[in-house]
């Protein structure tokens, strides 16, 4: 995911004592994040026709593990977005004319770490497009991660789509069983700089493979103490399906 996990932000209750406020902090723990890119890019793909973002979440995490957040940032698909789509032996064209303004993320998830180098995430997404057409989707998804090296996968199981032949007005068609395989790499570098390296792949259960496609790009991040986190970023589409151009961008993200 390219959205933050912020970091936690202890927080008490009332109780007797402040050994009993300790426990409390240690086991709950609340956190914030905001934060501006020049060019809010998912999974290779511009959410905002190249244009900036603001983006900001709120976090929630037990010392178990659990955690649950949600995260917002505002997009634009443009005018239209035209998609051809082969489904149960049926192809059909579907016309989103009216763009949302904004995406609305919801997630929880079970986060642990085996020792110092192993750990593993479990995760159940659902993104959100409520001011648009019905663009709705749902994900699973699990990850492990090994010292620097992240391996992951997300499964569809709950997409929208409206205006289908035989769907009738006021109700949804639900597609299902996309993929989404991803492989990451992360360095600390010195001066509070780091490199990150990533690669996906997306696997559409629509079209036979035709909307199919790869995506690669690099991080270079600085931490700046109290001013936050600054990256340059340079992503690309291996597929002229697609828009193939190097997109390089900025982003700035503070978190408390």
């Amino acid at each position: 995911m390219q959205h933050s996990i912020a970091t936690a932000v202890a927080l008490g209750t009332l109780a007797l004592g402040t050994g009993s406020l300790a426990t409390a902090a240690d086991v709950h723990s609340f956190s914030a994040n905001i934060g501006v890119v020049s060019n809010y890019l998912f999974r290779g793909l511009t959410q905002t026709q190249d244009g900036a973002a603001i983006q900001g979440g709120v976090d929630y995490e037990h010392a178990s593990g659990f955690y649950a957040g949600t995260w917002a940032s505002n997009v634009d698909f443009g005018e239209s977005l035209d998609l051809t789509i082969d489904f149960a032996e049926e192809t059909f064209a579907l016309d989103y004319s009216e763009s949302p303004g904004y995406e609305l993320d919801l997630y929880l998830g079970f986060s642990k770490a085996i020792n110092d180098d192993l750990s593993f995430d479990l995760s159940a997404l659902y993104y959100a497009y409520p001011d648009g057409r019905d663009l709705d989707y749902a994900e699973l998804a699990a990850s492990g991660t090994w010292k620097w090296l992240t391996l992951g996968a997300a499964y569809t199981i709950y997409g929208q789509a409206d205006d289908a032949p035989g769907v009738q007005s006021g109700e949804a068609l639900y597609i299902e069983g996309d993929w989404y395989l991803h492989a990451g790499l992360d360095f600390v570098l010195p001066y509070d700089f780091g490199l990150g390296l990533r690669g996906g792949y997306t696997d559409f259960k629509y079209n036979d493979g035709g909307n199919d496609y790869a995506h690669w790009g690099v991080t270079l991040s600085r931490e700046a103490g109290d001013f936050g986190t600054f990256s340059l970023n340079y992503e690309q589409v291996g597929r002229d399906t697609y828009d193939e151009d190097p997109k390089v961008w900025v982003g700035w993200l503070k978190e408390f």
